[in-house]
Formats: structure tokens, C-alpha cells, sequence
């Protein structure tokens, strides 16, 4: 019985003990008003993985209405650990800081909170993580939500939060990430032989130049030779402080460079000059909103007769700058109709699901299956063929600002 049912069960037994007043006339004695009162028993929702929201993203509370959960479980460690695409990461971070009702079947999944979590600190956005991490349960047994909130304790300058959720941690505890962290926190509690050998055990696990420099420097007191700071993560940054290196020599990855300035990651910014010299204005009217359709239906008419020397260039500029209009003309049709555009590399299943989300409006759904193709294709985003897939389901979808990243990405790209 929850505490609450219990003191308003115990209201209505204390009301029905009362006693009538000597004055009260005979007959039947009044029921006093609080036992009158029904209690009224509701279970509380199981903690959703995206309910807490990171900032204002101006995006709705039915984000992920009807989007497949499985999606999500696979979408959402890939953004964790595989490099994305300027136009991909903002779209990421965007639908990940969001607050709101996740698919179904997401309540009680604290693998994917931590995820969530550790996607938006892998992405740069630690302030939105922490505050997710806030009210993430399952620090204490799920090593996903555990290693986000450690990392984020270490970016934070909190070692010894981040020592305190190693420690408190039932399972996982031999994964690596936890040895090299127990390495680093029982050299701070000055433990240095136990250091050693859990160091020893890291290493032999799983070599890292880098941790191993850095952490036999610190094992020696610093009689070793440190070299340069490193600021791949949280654990990095903690090493580095720790042995007083120059923090402005490294490169940050964007968690530590988001940590580091306080500042959550910059919309990316595109060359629009750079762009219109191939196609002429168009870039600077799409980086505005959606582009003029008589501007599309005549970069469509000019890639349809480009020479061969920047034909497949152009027909691809037409294509993504298509993607964002509405129902194009039947003449634009015939003519992209035409193009030999090579086909992309996601699979046919993916691109069908893209296609039926986009159809049902369903933007979260869109979102994680347009950051699935991107995180495949790595740093330098989708394939051709594949972006201009994305772009149109993101603007179908109501991602506009989203889909306009990516068109702009992909003319800057164009070779």
C-alpha cells in the first residue's frame, strides 16, 4: 500500500471512530463528512525514458505517437558511439531533448533512458543530459544509466559523484569502462596498489595507449611522463585535470567541449555562397524556407540538359532541392523521372518504413529511422539517393527546419 493510501485510509478510520456530541438528538448518528470520502486507488505510470525533458525544443508531446520501440532500442546506442553528419547530429539532439511520452512499451526501460542520455552527452548537449540523468532511475543497477550519469559526474568536475556511482553499481562492474574508472578513483582515494592491478586488469582487457598513458603518469605520482591532455570523455578530462595538464592543447570531443564551455552545440552553419555559385540562389532561398517551386522546376529543366561533365552534380542538386516541395508539376516530374542518379545504400525494409511514417505523419518514428541511415553512413552523412529519401519524409513529417539541414548539407557536399 503506497504511503498516500494508507494516511487517506487512515483519515477515514479516525472520521468513522469519532464520537457523536452528548447533544446530538437520537435516531441514526451522522456520518461525518470524511468518512463519506472514497478512496480511490491509482497505479503511477512506470518512469518513461522520454518524458523528462533535456530543453524547449518546440517540438509536440506526441513526438513518438506510434513509433515501434525496437526502433528506438537500436537507434539510440548507434547515436552513442558512431559519428554523424552536422545536419544528423542537430536532428539527433533536437528529438532526443524533448520532453514526451515515449513509444510504447518504453516505461520501465532504463537501457534506454541511459542511452538517451548517453546519445545526447556523446552529441555535445550536457546540460540536456544531466538534466535527463536527474530523474533516470536505475543508477544503481543498469550499467547503461550508470556510465551516463559517471561520465556526466566527471564532466562535471564531480570525480567523486562519479566514484560514488562506480561503487554503488550491482551489475556490470567488469565491463571495461568500470575498471578504468575504478583504476582512476582508488588512485584518488590514494589506493595505489589495488590502482595497479585493477589498471593492470584494464589493460589486459582492452588496450588504450592513451588511459595507459595517462593513468601511469598518475600511478607514479606523476613522476611518469604524461604527455598531452586528452579529452575524449569524461574519464579523459578527469585524468587530465588530475594530473594539471594544459586542457587547451587537446581537442575536445563534443560532450567535454559542451562541458568545458557551458554552452549547448551550435545549429550547423552552411556556405550558402559556396552553394549558389553552382546553382544559383537557390542555397540562400532554401537556408530562408522552403524554396520557390518556379527556382526547383528550372534547376530540374537545366540538370535535365547539364553537360556530361556536370550532369550527375547538378541532377542531384534538383533532386534534393525537389524533395521539399509539395506536389510537384507533371512536367518536373517526367523530367527527374529521367535522372540516372545512382540509388542509395539503406535497405529497402528501412526506406518502406521511412516512406509509411512519413505518410502517417509520425515524426519521432521518421526522426530515428532518418538517424539510423545516417549513422551507418558515418561523418559524412547518407548517400545521395538516401538523403533525398530522408529530406522528403522529414518534410512530410513537419521537420522542416530539419529537412532544410539536410538539403543544405548535401549541396555543400556535392562533388
Amino acid at each position: 500500500m503506497s504511503r498516500l493510501t494508507s494516511f487517506a485510509a487512515t483519515l477515514v478510520l479516525a472520521a468513522s471512530a469519532a464520537s457523536v456530541p452528548a447533544h446530538a438528538a437520537q435516531g441514526p448518528a451522522p456520518v461525518p463528512l470524511l468518512a463519506q470520502i472514497e478512496v480511490q486507488v491509482s497505479e503511477l505510470a512506470a518512469p518513461d525514458a522520454f518524458s523528462t525533458p533535456g530543453r524547449d525544443t518546440g517540438l509536440p508531446r506526441d513526438l513518438w505517437r506510434g513509433t515501434p520501440v525496437e526502433t528506438a532500442r537500436t537507434v539510440l546506442p548507434m547515436l552513442n558511439g558512431k559519428p554523424l553528419s552536422p545536419a544528423s547530429a542537430a536532428l539527433a539532439l533536437r528529438v532526443l531533448a524533448t520532453g514526451a511520452p515515449g513509444p510504447d512499451g518504453a516505461a520501465g526501460d532504463e537501457a534506454l533512458a541511459g542511452a538517451r542520455a548517453g546519445a545526447l552527452l556523446a552529441l555535445g548537449d550536457f546540460t540536456a543530459a544531466a538534466r535527463v540523468l536527474d530523474r533516470a532511475p536505475g543508477q544503481d543497477r543498469n550499467p547503461d544509466v550508470a556510465r551516463a550519469a559517471a561520465e556526466a559526474a566527471l564532466l562535471a568536475d564531480q570525480a567523486r559523484r562519479a566514484c560514488a556511482i562506480a561503487d554503488g553499481l550491482a551489475s556490470g562492474r567488469g565491463d571495461i569502462y568500470w575498471l578504468r574508472l575504478r583504476a582512476f578513483c582508488q588512485v584518488e582515494a590514494e589506493q595505489t596498489a589495488q590502482a595497479q592491478l585493477t589498471f593492470d586488469l584494464a589493460q589486459t582487457q582492452s588496450r588504450d595507449a592513451v588511459y595507459g598513458r595517462l593513468m601511469g603518469a598518475r600511478l607514479s605520482g606523476g613522476a611518469g611522463a604524461p604527455g598531452a591532455a586528452s579529452l575524449r570523455n569524461g574519464l579523459d578530462l578527469a585524468l587530465s585535470r588530475s594530473l594539471g595538464l594544459d586542457l587547451s592543447t587537446a581537442k575536445p570531443a563534443p560532450a567535454v567541449a559542451a562541458a568545458l564551455s557551458g554552452e549547448a552545440p551550435a545549429p550547423p552553419v552552411f556556405d550558402t555562397a559556396a552553394i549558389d555559385a553552382e546553382i544559383g540562389g537557390l542555397g540562400e532561398a532554401i537556408a530562408a524556407g522552403p524554396p520557390p517551386q518556379g527556382a526547383v522546376s528550372a534547376l530540374i529543366a537545366a540538370a535535365l540538359d547539364a553537360d556530361p561533365k556536370t550532369r550527375t552534380r547538378m541532377q542531384s542538386a534538383a533532386l534534393l532541392a525537389a524533395a521539399l516541395s509539395g506536389e510537384l508539376p507533371a512536367a518536373d516530374r517526367g523530367r527527374i523521372a529521367a535522372f540516372a542518379v545512382a540509388e542509395g545504400k539503406s535497405p529497402a525494409g528501412r526506406n518502406l518504413a521511412l516512406e509509411a511514417a512519413a505518410d502517417a505523419r509520425r515524426a519521432g518514428e521518421v526522426a530515428l529511422l532518418a538517424l539510423w541511415t545516417s549513422a551507418d553512413a558515418g561523418a559524412a552523412g547518407p548517400a545521395l539517393a538516401d538523403r533525398v529519401r530522408i529530406v522528403r519524409a522529414l518534410a512530410r513529417a513537419g521537420l522542416m527546419g530539419e529537412a532544410r539541414a539536410f538539403v543544405l548539407e548535401g549541396l555543400a557536399g556535392l562533388k
